[in-house]
């Protein structure tokens, strides 16, 4: 299994402007079709990797900007 996840174990890495953009391509390849079975699922792995490294970066984006209001609230 450590195998099967090697190929995306630098997505915890990017920021997110990089994982947007991998992903963006991902789905294009994807849309565009003429990919095996196994490159798909490759792909499509790859593709929810990215999805969810994405999804991290917003949530703590969310998190910091409701510390910030949060603190801003506190001092008036």
């Amino acid at each position: 299994m450590a195998e099967e996840s090697s190929p995306n174990a630098d997505i915890e890495a990017l920021s997110y402007e990089d994982a947007r953009e991998q992903l963006v391509a991902v789905v294009g390849k994807l849309e565009a079709g003429g990919a095996s079975l196994e490159e798909s699922l490759a792909l499509w792995e790859r593709g929810e990797a990215l999805a969810k490294r994405c999804e991290q970066w917003l949530e703590g984006a969310r998190k910091r900007l409701a510390a910030a209001r949060d603190h801003a609230a506190d001092k008036n």
